[in-house]
């Protein structure tokens, strides 16, 4: 089980992170634009760097969603590996048999 305090912090990121998302994408399709003049570049790239830490969205922890255990979580299920174990063994995801050949 991870600290309340990191699951708490990972959450006001995803939280900043849908907040700054669309000037983010403005801004950097501006730092890519060709047509673009390079005073126009420049200033999106120093009104980039204004914006906060938090909303860029390589800072978001994908954790399970149940104990919020940081690594070896399966994206699809949102789940980490040993919490999908243990309900899987218990029968609490539909469709999943433990394979044998």
């Amino acid at each position: 089980m991870a600290k309340k305090s990191k699951i708490a912090r990972n959450e006001q990121r995803k939280v900043i992170v849908a907040r700054y998302n669309e000037k983010r994408i403005a801004l950097k399709k501006t730092l890519i634009d060709e047509n673009a003049t390079p005073e126009e570049r420049e200033a999106a790239r120093v009104a980039l760097q204004k914006l906060p830490r938090n909303a860029s969205p390589v800072r978001v922890r994908n954790r399970d969603q149940i104990d919020g255990r940081p690594r070896g979580t399966f994206q699809k299920f949102g789940i980490s590996r040993v919490r999908f174990r243990e309900m899987a063994h218990r029968g609490e995801l539909p469709g999943i048999t433990k394979s044998s050949w």
